[in-house]
């Protein structure tokens, strides 16, 4: 579950050199790495063609494209660059290699089963322009089946950013562990199938890499949390289990609350009240039966109701209305020390106040996990270092988690959870029909249910965005928020013992 940054894997890498594997041993494994992926991918006796750069990357093609020319399958290699400029290890696979070499500056590309992308690894400095982007380009527009080596080319290993132009791939090989660039958008729809290969590093060079890593980055998944996921025993009853409390907005308007709290209680929560407005009541009433309904207008309401300790989490934001009031409940909320998710409205609400937010969750120190889409995150963090030019994804919601002292859940198709500490998780266990409205509404109740049973805030917003995303994937075409509470009992039966051991 661990992702390395190109600079931890280039720390890998060296470890592995200082501790007697030489350079070439690990080139001829990454090789054979993807020369066993393409053998899956072309028809017997089929056509390769492998570009191979000026770099590492190009090293790992050229014995890929020697053990498949071995292994009876014709390739056409084509360099993007001079031969007598390669070094080091690259220099040595392609003396290894005895066929002949092409110039691959020409966009003329021959006709083939597979292109095999071994121009440009994860550390791309730089924006493709000239002859590789020109070479980029054709690639994508032959629309010939594409086995990308590392990274396709173009995408920076750190981000997932597009430099200049990028390989559109059908699949990906990468090496040790995924890198943050493979989940990260573009990065991540560009890359196709991946697959991880053991290049026999070792375990005291990856240690290496961990610790050049800094804090912790983790591909989102049970393994992440399953330690703390909530469990059942004999003992066990609807007042061990948490009791959450979903804000409702007022008369037409309740209905994301009510997404959410089906969400609470589907996930697991023991009890779950919707506190709402008089003018909301009826409404509530006619569309609640498990869940319970509480009158609450003000602040002060809010405060009154949460002199009942058992109210253990709180979930404001889903419909809840924008401005002071919403203001005044999330103050009154963070300063009962709850758990605290904050979302929607409430976000909205604080639009360039995320100091003040974050005066009022440390005021209580609230168990707080802020869930933001893009405009969300825009609108509460600007002018912070958080929405800095340039800083990417992962880096943005680090700032914003720092900045807030809450766990970050920033949504999209590569959501990334923050913790203040600075751990990471990058989810990509998803699907793009969760991109409906109320979806985030579910989402907020999925993770104040996890709250409430005790998890800790980086681990239950993790969680809840892995099974809000399973669901999507159970589910596919036609899917509507009124459907993801309902798809838990199967999400949580596919957790097995042993996911969660």
């Amino acid at each position: 579950m661990r992702l390395l940054t190109v600079a931890a894997m280039r720390a890998v890498d060296a470890a592995a050199i200082a501790g007697g594997i030489s350079g070439i041993t690990l080139m001829e494994a990454s090789g054979a790495a993807v020369a066993a992926r393409a053998r899956a991918r072309l028809p017997t006796g089929g056509r390769a063609l492998v570009l191979c750069g000026p770099g590492n990357n190009g090293g790992d093609g050229f014995v890929a494209a020697r053990l498949l020319a071995e292994g009876g399958y014709a390739v056409d290699l084509r360099l993007l660059g001079d031969r007598a400029a390669l070094t080091g290890d690259a220099a040595r696979a392609a003396e290894a290699w005895t066929g002949p070499i092409e110039h691959a500056a020409s966009t003329a590309l021959p006709s083939c089963d597979l292109v095999i992308d071994a121009l440009f690894g994860a550390g791309l400095s730089r924006d493709l322009d000239g002859e590789a982007r020109a070479l980029v380009e054709a690639v994508n527009a032959s629309r010939c089946p594409v086995l990308a080596v590392d990274v396709p080319s173009g995408i920076d290993g750190d981000t997932g950013a597009v430099r200049g132009a990028a390989i559109r791939a059908t699949a990906t090989v990468t090496f040790v562990t995924l890198k943050p660039g493979h989940l990260l958008e573009p990065g991540r729809s560009l890359c196709g199938q991946l697959s991880v290969a053991d290049i026999g590093t070792g375990a005291a060079a990856l240690e290496e890499g961990l610790t050049a890593c800094g804090a912790p980055l983790y591909r989102n998944g049970p393994d992440l949390w399953a330690t703390m996921f909530p469990r059942l025993t004999g003992a066990s009853h609807k007042y061990t289990r948490g009791h959450t409390l979903v804000l409702s907005g007022p008369a037409t308007k309740t209905g994301a609350a009510r997404l959410a709290a089906r969400g609470a209680l589907r996930v697991g929560a023991g009890l779950v009240t919707v506190a709402s407005p008089a003018s909301a009541l009826a409404e509530n009433a006619a569309h609640l039966t498990a869940i319970m309904l509480r009158p609450c207008e003000t602040g002060d309401d809010l405060d009154d109701l949460l002199t009942d300790e058992r109210l253990n989490v709180v979930l404001a934001g889903p419909g809840l209305g924008t401005g002071e009031p919403t203001r005044e409940r999330v103050a009154v909320a963070a300063a009962a020390g709850r758990g605290l998710v904050v979302d929607a409205d409430a976000l909205t609400s604080f639009s360039g106040q995320a100091r003040l937010l974050a005066a009022h969750l440390a005021d209580g120190d609230a168990r707080a996990v802020l869930t933001p889409h893009a405009g969300e995150f825009a609108r509460l963090f600007d002018g912070t270092e958080a929405v800095a030019e340039g800083a990417d994804k992962v880096a943005r919601a680090r700032a914003a988690a720092a900045l807030t002292g809450a766990v970050v859940v920033y949504k999209g198709s590569d959501t990334v959870i923050a913790e203040p500490d600075g751990r990471v998780a990058i989810n990509d266990h998803g699907s793009p029909y969760l991109g409906t409205a109320g979806s985030g509404d579910v989402l907020g109740g999925l993770i104040a249910g996890l709250l409430a049973q005790g998890m800790p805030p980086f681990e239950a917003a993790a969680a809840g965005v892995w099974l809000h995303g399973d669901a999507g994937l159970r589910h596919g075409p036609g899917l509507i928020a009124e459907d993801i509470p309902e798809l838990m009992p199967a999400v949580l039966g596919g957790l097995t013992e042993a996911a969660l051991r």
